[in-house]
């Protein structure tokens, strides 16, 4: 997917009401929706009733995903350069993300084990970090690998994503015991996707979008115990501001508005 040849897709969807459709019916978009098809493993769609949950789309401009269903979620992009991520960074509104992370001297290497939609591991690179971001599903690695060519494409943010940014669709948990001692990352960071407590509010149309399309990260703790198996430094988990701790015993934890990063050192 990625010009680059940063993405390999190595596993099927999890989601089996997903297809790809071409917005635009042009043969050569058609062709590009077919081969994206063949290279995740999934059908075709001939218009958007063609009765899927979810549409991954060659839109004009971008990769997106658009929710088929009537009171569904608007269309899910990666965008590093507008929208809500582009302003925060213009704005340096980061939260306690690097004050967990630690300063770049110590922690000049970060793993994403969980990237999602990569906002976390962009940030991070753009302010100096080099990045892994390892994503399992090979539909948000598409995505990812998307939003990362898009962004390359603009000056200000060539350097971070072109250099300091690389993408690997794998599952971590196979991948963080694969790494060399001299590949080992000083900082892995977690983010899972947690299962919604009975009274949660309505989460952001990205949540959403990507709790369809992967589910809820049930294998957390097994994943922690392998981040902590290879990281030099330390792990940091991203938490729900309320939510119980993913292990017992942080080393300290940054307390944000929303949310809280648990800081495990190893």
């Amino acid at each position: 997917m990625n010009s680059r040849g940063h993405v390999t897709v190595s596993s099927t969807p999890r989601d089996a009401t997903l297809a790809v459709w071409a917005a635009d019916q042009t043969a050569a978009v058609r062709r590009r929706a077919a081969k994206l098809a063949a290279e995740l493993g999934l059908p075709v769609a001939e218009d958007v009733a063609a009765g899927f949950e979810l549409l991954l789309v060659i839109a004009a401009d971008r990769l997106e995903v658009r929710s088929t269903q009537r009171r569904g979620a608007g269309p899910v992009w990666v965008d590093f350069v507008g929208g809500r991520l582009g302003y925060n960074r213009r704005a340096g509104r980061f939260g306690r993300l690097f004050d967990a992370i630690g300063p770049r001297a110590a922690a000049e290497t970060v793993l994403d084990a969980t990237a999602g939609l990569g906002q976390d591991a962009f940030l991070l690179a753009y302010h100096g970090y080099r990045v892994t971001a390892v994503e399992r599903s090979p539909i948000v690695a598409a995505l990812l690998a998307d939003g990362l060519e898009r962004a390359a494409a603009t000056p200000e943010l060539q350097e971070a994503v072109a250099t300091r940014l690389h993408l690997v669709a794998a599952d971590a948990r196979d991948y963080l015991p694969s790494l060399a001692p001299a590949q080992a990352p000083a900082v892995v960071y977690l983010d899972p996707m947690y299962p919604r407590g009975k009274q949660a509010a309505l989460v952001r149309k990205e949540l959403r979008i990507l709790r369809q399309l992967v589910g809820d990260d049930e294998d957390a703790g097994e994943l922690f115990s392998a981040a902590r198996r290879a990281a030099r430094r330390r792990v940091v988990v991203k938490r729900m501001r309320l939510a119980p701790a993913l292990a017992p015993e942080p080393s300290r934890t940054y307390q944000g508005r929303a949310v809280r990063y648990d800081v495990y050192d190893v």
